[in-house]
């Protein structure tokens, strides 16, 4: 004669499912992760980077053509305006005239700028931003002869 005993419960029934929880756990992180590497920033600050990269020593020589002009600028954020002084190696002011933008390294939000001259070497421009934080300055001033400088620089809007 057999007997036969009731089933009993299993008490590691549970493990198959904690298994498959930690992978389900796994796969939305990753999920939120990958969600957020496509939304954001993609890292690119420099349109056509490569074609750029190819030509960085043109890059070098105009770095070194500059340099050696020995021209220096300051530029300076005052409440909504934009101040911006040059001068040559004597310290002597440089005329001529200068045009540029503000733009928001980020978001690349740009925001033109029309300069006046108030002094040789001095200029000014008003600069409404729809932002505070930090802009840089993408000038460049137009001096006799065909000279020129570039001016990039960093500035903060409280």
């Amino acid at each position: 004669m057999s007997v036969t005993l009731p089933e009993q419960s299993r008490r590691s029934g549970w493990i198959p499912w904690a298994f498959i929880g930690g992978m389900g756990l796994v796969l939305a992180v990753n999920a939120v992760l990958v969600w957020a590497a496509l939304s954001t920033f993609t890292g690119v600050s420099v349109g056509q980077a490569y074609d750029r990269g190819l030509a960085y020593n043109d890059v070098l020589a105009e770095t070194a053509r500059q340099e050696a002009l020995g021209w220096h600028a300051s530029v300076l954020m005052d409440v909504q305006t934009l101040v911006v002084s040059v001068r040559d190696e004597a310290g002597q002011p440089v005329a001529g005239t200068l045009s540029g933008v503000l733009v928001r390294p980020v978001e690349g939000t740009r925001v033109a700028l029309g300069f006046a001259a108030v002094a040789p070497g001095e200029f000014r421009a008003a600069a409404e931003l729809p932002k505070r934080g930090q802009w840089e300055a993408q000038l460049r001033v137009h001096g006799a002869g065909g000279t020129h400088l570039d001016i990039r620089e960093r500035v903060f809007v409280p």
